[in-house]
């Protein structure tokens, strides 16, 4: 700042103090000579008026100095808060009790009713409040008339903590033309009630006849507020009666004041969202406070949010291990942001490389390993299949056995849906790897579990961001068939459910999360084109390009030979399956690792006889064409 604008800025803020106290002073005058016409009703006699002209010069004085001590003019702007609220309180609190113990100890002879004083009090805080007050009123008045034309009127879903930030965030930004005509929420006791003097109007089930009888234009709502089945038949009341539908941040980032107040489109993200994930916050603490934990695959979708959640948990280290050297880059600073009291190492390292890793668990010690390193491309590993049984089924043999060798106390592994009666060199990747997790838990005293579960919405290179680019040109959306459906969870909500996870592990393990229903991509990709503004068959086309080599009609949970049971968790179950012989699954992983350099045919063909393949009759479809 230049030495002009801090001449200009200390100018600024004498002004404002010499006008706060020109305000201040006139109304501390007032007050006390209205509290004593109160007590009197009227002006005083003669011998009360005389004391009340003696004593108010080192009355006003002592509140004035009180007032000063307090900064309540401070802020003598047009924001009032119930923080200024209350020190104007404690100000004029502390300048009756000053004026009374002046008054009975310094001049006992010329003692002030006490009434007077208590009045004084009531008369001071009433005036003072309201002159704090005024700016944010008339600022308040001023953008009403201004945007009184030009505003959009709007109903906020929720009248609740939420609902009610969100209405203050509209408040306070100028900028956002909205006038809240209601709140709609669907428990009925609170229909005809007011929150901060803005009705609520009805239920969200009757947000059409409101859009109408109101005239509104905009529908708001808060960001992870509702599920996607109920933001998906808003956004189809919003098509038939021609409203639009805007996201605003959630009440947690509202309150922390870490985004601006902007509205955006609903997103695809939002149509699929889910109820929000209770976890067992004092048991995940116990397990992971003052340890140091180990992620591999830091630097992807699942790694990085599992890193992002373990910040909260407390422990001493954070190791992240990727080969990406600008996805830990960025990974690294993003966490130094977010939390200074955790210790943050990133590490380049192959998983493959048993040398390097040894030497990391030796320099780390780590108490626990998040193992979420892996390929997930399927058709791109049914021509690498030496490659995927490196990077899977090897790198966790490595690892397994140095989490072991070097008395981690957890392990857990992130599998997939694609391990269960797979049809993909991928699926059969993931399934030897649990098995030798399985098989290594069985006479280990490390905790080693599974955590198998489909796949997650948005992650780098899946079907959203394809989508997204394919919109953005234009089009055409490929997929490869109209029935193929998966199923979808957002990755926070995946990483916190495998932390949760891995507290409730003994070892040897396959907790299996609650993926809710399955979604057919054609109508991912449909909602994706309406979200867009777009009309499928004018604007852009859907092309269907058929299975690709690997890909299943449908992913499923638990094996053909699996059952399952609960757990104490809703959202996590446990698979109950085969039990698999150490020496043996050694033995297959021992003949895999021989020929991964082979021809990929071969390779292939190996892996197959080890774990089997199961035919869909999509494949059945597509061998007889």
């Amino acid at each position: 700042m230049s030495r002009r604008a801090v001449r200009n800025s200390k100018r600024t803020r004498a002004f404002q103090l010499v006008l706060a106290n020109g305000m201040l002073m006139p109304a501390m005058v007032l007050a006390y000579v209205a509290a004593f016409c109160l007590r009197f009703d009227g002006y005083p006699a003669s011998e009360f008026a005389a004391l009340m002209w003696w004593s108010m010069p080192w009355v006003v004085a002592a509140k004035m100095i009180s007032s000063s001590w307090f900064h309540i003019y401070d802020g003598w702007h047009r924001y009032v808060t119930f923080h200024d609220l209350g020190a104007i309180a404690k100000a004029i609190t502390c300048g009756t009790v000053g004026v009374v113990m002046i008054d009975s100890f310094l001049v006992p002879e010329y003692a002030i009713p006490r009434s007077v004083m208590l009045m004084d009090w009531g008369v001071s805080l009433g005036l003072v409040g309201a002159l704090r007050a005024m700016p944010r009123v008339w600022r308040g008045m001023q953008l009403r008339w201004q945007h009184a034309e030009s505003s959009y009127r709007v109903l906020i879903v929720g009248a609740n903590d939420s609902g009610e930030a969100l209405l203050r965030a509209v408040h306070r930004n100028s900028r956002l033309r909205y006038e809240v005509v209601g709140f709609v929420d669907n428990r009925s006791h609170l229909v005809g009630r007011r929150i901060a003097g803005v009705p609520v109007l009805g239920a969200l089930d009757n947000v059409a006849e409101l859009v109408k009888r109101y005239d509104v234009a905009e529908v708001l709502i808060h960001s992870g507020e509702l599920s996607g089945k109920t933001v998906r038949s808003l956004m189809e009341t919003a098509g038939a009666e021609g409203f639009l539908v805007n996201v605003l941040p959630s009440y947690e980032q509202l309150l922390g004041g870490k985004v601006s107040v902007q509205p955006r489109a609903v997103a695809i993200e939002d149509l699929l969202r889910r109820d929000s994930v209770h976890l067992d916050k004092a048991a995940i603490r116990d397990w992971l406070a003052g340890r140091v934990v180990l992620v591999t695959g830091s630097a992807g979708s699942i790694g990085s949010e599992i890193c992002r959640q373990l910040l909260a948990l407390n422990p001493a280290k954070l190791v992240l291990v990727d080969r990406s050297e600008t996805g830990q880059f960025f990974l690294e600073r993003e966490l130094q942001r977010l939390a200074s009291d955790v210790a943050i190492e990133p590490v380049l390292a192959d998983l493959l490389d048993y040398e390097r890793i040894d030497s990391v668990f030796r320099a780390h010690r780590p108490d626990i390993v998040f193992h979420a390193a892996a390929y997930k491309h399927v058709p791109l590993m049914e021509s690498h299949p030496g490659e995927a049984i490196k990077n899977i089924v090897l790198a966790t043999r490595n690892l397994v056995d140095l989490a072991e060798e070097h008395r981690a106390h957890g392990f857990v592994m992130i599998s997939t849906d694609k391990a269960v009666n797979p049809t993909s060199v991928m699926g059969s990747c993931k399934q030897l790897a649990e098995r030798y997790v399985q098989a290594k838990a069985a006479t280990s005293k490390c905790r080693f579990i599974t955590v198998r579960f489909g796949n997650v919405l948005d992650s780098a290179g899946s079907v959203v961001p394809v989508f997204r680019e394919q919109i953005a040109r234009g089009g055409p959306i490929t997929v490869t068939h109209p029935e193929i459906i998966r199923f979808f969870m957002m990755i926070p909500e995946a990483a916190q459910l495998v932390i949760q996870a891995g507290t409730m592990g003994q070892g040897g393990e396959i907790f299996v999360l609650d993926m809710g229903e399955p979604v057919k991509i054609v109508d991912l990709a449909r909602d994706m084109i309406r979200l867009s503004g777009l009309r499928e068959g004018e604007d852009i086309e859907i092309e269907f390009t058929g299975l690709r080599p690997g890909e299943k009609l449908f992913e499923e949970l638990y094996g053909e030979h699996e059952t399952h049971r609960p757990t104490a968790h809703a959202k996590i179950m446990v698979a109950n399956s085969q039990d698999w012989q150490i020496l043996q699954v050694i033995g297959d992983i021992n003949h895999l690792e021989r020929m991964v350099n082979d021809q990929p045919a071969r390779v292939r063909d190996a892996l197959s006889r080890v774990v089997p393949l199961y035919e869909t009759p999509a494949a059945s479809t597509r061998e007889a064409a």
